[in-house]
């Protein structure tokens, strides 16, 4: 019997191909969507899960009296380690280390490299896979370095490299060979190596290195560097709250114990919970989205298999007067649902694989193929493909099942009729969905689109920015400044800037600021700048008064600084120019600091918070930096940066241009933004198509009913149009109500989502309007386009439908 079930489902599906093909392929778009959204999802939220006793790992975090004094992500140095030793009851193994970047040399090949300078706990703690070296031995020897597995390829081509060198340099300028132990292999996304997605470790030395790049692990005093633990079986992070106040109270410096608490965060919640949770957000958003799309699609199944099964009344008829018992057409209604949905199950597991690569490069991450999962989650497409095969055929099934032989063989449907408010209720809810995602995809763009424009404070246009070496002394600075001038000389270059910073938030640290009237009990805070006399010009900053440093730097400049315009208000100047040759001063340094220029306020770093007070101090004073930023004349963007590199590599031979425009940093600065972006357009595509299949279910159904009507019309004298515009008012009635209903929740959803950003767009009724008006086009074709053939249609045909 079930054979000839499916045998009869198969006919069904081969005899209305057009039906079948929207059906199956309007769900299965729906369940593609919903599995590469789950698979993106749970690979994000499983991050750190893989490593060794994951459940005992965790990283300290530090929380500030003020913000300024030091940063939230680090710990300090000596801290993992006197905890290991002196609470060997609490805690089973520790780990710390510190992160710079330097060139890395093997042979004619020079690249900048993220270098980890830690403990040699780091590969056994976390069960981290090698190819080649032992784990527990690798990192004990000095002048020894750990390679991931893309790293060996890019210097050697291969991994078996064990014994080789590479030649790292040093912040003095100076070079040392350092063998090759080990050769990881390829690693999962984790908060290790990867601890801020901005930083991801590519080779990894011992502790006994940090000397020799001009660092240092130790110190109660040191409160730079990454301090993890991983804690005994049954101990609880709180039991280390105690042990942590009481070593720092012993050992570190007053103004760190008064002011730091120091605490533990899970490893394995610390990616979805670190930056305020923007990546859970994110995640729990993008699932929002993916089953609602799921929704939709199911909802449109069913209205479609219910205003298709209408057809099939005569064929009920006939089976009844044959003999056909009740429930076997019951289970004939649901097999074929079930068939449907298990075809569209199928062809979704087809498209997932398709669209991984394009959906994995909108998002910028790994998404794990169809066999990546656990065996249980198999099971779901399976349950999920009865469920809903179940709820799309037991409606039809029990209302046509239900009919008289007599009604049935007559083609009446006024059973169903009672139901169709129901389906119109449900369509109603997809057009609310479309609108909803469709406002919101416009809103987040606009403010995206803000991320990147012109109102920044600073013009980022042609402006590309690049690692140089080090020496991190005052004739480095010289040598350095020389080679800024050297450069500048290029016809390509329309200015060029030394510096530690870019403007992306990443600050060389914070400084407690208040007036000479005042004592330091009345600080404020202000974030640390250091540049040379290039850094508004070059990023086009627009001065309110001054100059931005002098042209020569002396030593007798050594006192002057330049302050944004916030830290002038902080400060109680009522202009900019009032400011111009007062002195201020900052807690732990003994000389003020006099102000040489004062500059408009910009936006450095994110938009989540607005600029504060920013003091720029003269990178040949203070001798630390990072980039050059080098402002191009407008042009031949590819001749000019050739012409760069070729510059580049006659003042600076070894070191590599490895170069990125400043539209590059904010993309990755807003990479969880744009990642939301791009998923909201892909939903709002998705979102439109399932509506308008719904709609297309419906509307077959209502002419379908209303054939007879339409000849009755045109004998009485009704045109084409009239027939059009007589099904375009039922929808069109259906989108208004779903547009009352939508803008206010998705006006509530953009506020609040807005409202985390202190730079942001206003929410106009644009959004809105573009958005009602786009499906009220769309629908009105589809409506248009699927009733003028019943219009057009023979009205003597139209009055012999019964």
């Amino acid at each position: 019997m079930l054979y000839n079930y499916i045998t009869i489902a198969w006919r069904n599906i081969l005899k209305n191909k057009l039906f079948s093909f929207i059906n199956i392929f309007g769900l299965s778009v729906g369940i593609a969507f919903t599995m590469l959204m789950a698979a993106y999802v749970w690979q994000e939220w499983s991050v750190n899960h893989d490593l060794r006793n994951a459940d005992n790992q965790y990283i300290i975090q530090s929380k500030w009296k003020d913000p300024s004094q030091g940063y939230e992500l680090t710990a300090i140095g000596d801290l993992p380690k006197a905890l290991k030793e002196q609470y060997p009851n609490l805690v089973a193994n520790y780990y710390h280390w510190d992160g710079v970047s330097s060139t890395v040399s093997k042979g004619d090949l020079h690249f900048r490299e993220s270098l980890q300078v830690g403990d040699s706990t780091f590969l056994s703690m976390y069960g981290l896979k090698m190819l080649h070296g032992d784990a527990n031995t690798v990192l004990n020897q000095p002048f020894t370095a750990v390679l991931t597995e893309q790293t060996a390829i890019k210097y050697f081509g291969k991994t078996d490299i064990v014994g080789q060198t590479i030649s790292i340099e040093n912040f003095s300028g100076s070079k040392h060979d350092f063998m090759i132990t080990g050769v990881m292999a390829k690693l999962a996304k984790n908060s290790v190596t990867n601890v801020i997605e901005t930083s991801n470790s590519t080779i990894f030395l011992p502790g006994s290195a940090a000397k020799y790049m001009g660092r240092n692990l130790n110190g109660w005093n040191n409160t730079a560097l990454v301090g993890l633990l991983e804690l005994r079986d049954g101990v609880k992070p709180q039991d280390l709250n105690g042990p942590m106040r009481s070593l720092i109270k012993k050992n570190a410096p007053e103004n760190i114990s008064a002011n730091l608490t120091p605490y533990l965060v899970p490893l394995k919640s610390f990616y979805l919970e670190f930056g305020n949770g923007a990546v859970k957000k994110m995640l729990y958003t993008l699932s929002f989205i993916a089953l609602f799309i799921l929704l939709m699609a199911i909802i449109n199944f069913v209205n479609i298999c219910i205003s298709r099964s209408s057809q099939r009344m005569k064929e009920m008829g006939i089976r009844k007067v044959l003999g056909g018992l009740r429930k076997q057409l019951i289970w004939q209604f649901l097999i074929e649902s079930v068939v449907l949905v298990f075809i569209a199950t199928f062809l979704a597991f087809g498209l997932y694989a398709l669209a991984k690569p394009y959906f994995a490069n909108m998002l910028t991450a790994e998404i794990g193929g169809l066999f990546s999962f656990p065996l249980y989650f198999y099971l779901f497409p399976i349950a999920f493909a009865l469920l809903i095969g179940l709820i799309a055929g037991l409606y039809p099934a029990l209302v046509l099942s239900s009919l008289k032989s007599v009604d049935s063989l007559k083609g009446k449907l006024n059973q169903v009729k009672d139901n169709v408010y129901f389906r119109k209720g449900l369509v109603a809810f997809q057009f609310t969905t479309a609108c909803v995602v469709l406002i919101s995809a416009i809103v987040i763009s606009k403010q995206i689109n803000l991320f990147f424009g012109k109102n920044l404070g600073y013009d980022k246009d042609y402006v590309v920015y690049a690692q140089i070496p080090r020496d991190w002394s005052k004739p480095g600075v010289q040598k350095m400044q020389d080679v800024r001038y050297r450069l500048s000389q290029l016809p390509q270059i329309k200015s060029i800037t030394m510096s530690w910073e870019i403007p992306d938030g990443g600050a060389s640290g914070g400084m407690q600021i208040y007036k000479m009237t005042d004592n330091p009990d009345h600080a404020f805070p202000a974030t640390g700048l250091l540049t040379d006399n290039a850094y508004a010009e070059t990023y086009g900053i627009p001065m309110k008064a001054g100059e931005f440093f002098r042209k020569q730097y002396s030593q007798a400049d050594s006192a002057l600084v330049v302050i944004n315009e916030a830290q002038s208000k902080a400060l109680g100047f009522k202009s900019p120019d009032e400011a111009i040759g007062k002195q201020f001063m900052s807690v732990g340094v003994p000389a003020p600091a006099t102000i040489c220029g004062v500059t408009a306020d910009f936006v450095f770093g994110g938009m989540g918070s607005k600029t504060g007070p920013i003091t720029f101090m003269n990178v040949n004073q203070v001798p630390f930096y990072r980039y050059f930023s080098i402002k191009l004349r407008p042009g031949n963007m590819e001749q000019n940066l050739a012409a760069l590199q070729k510059k580049w590599a006659e003042v600076m031979p070894g070191a590599p241009f490895e170069y990125n425009f400043v539209d590059d940093m904010l993309a990755k600065m807003y990479k969880t933004e744009i990642q939301l972006k791009k998923a909201s357009y892909l939903a709002t595509g998705l979102a439109i198509i399932i509506v308008l299949l719904g709609v297309l279910g419906l509307i077959s159904l209502s002419v379908q009913k209303r054939t007879k009507e339409i000849g009755v019309r045109k004998v009485l004298g009704a045109t084409e149009k009239d027939v059009v515009v007589l099904f375009l008012k039922d929808f069109m009635t259906t989108i208004a109500i779903a547009a009352v209903v939508a803008c206010p929740l998705a006006y509530w959803m953009m506020h609040t989502w807005l409202n985390s950003y202190a730079y942001k767009v206003t929410l106009t009724p644009q959004p809105f309007a573009i958005a009602f008006a786009s499906l009220m086009i769309l629908t009105g074709i589809l409506i248009s386009l699927q009733t003028i053939k019943a219009a057009l249609a023979n009205p003597v045909k139209s009055l012999r439908t019964e």
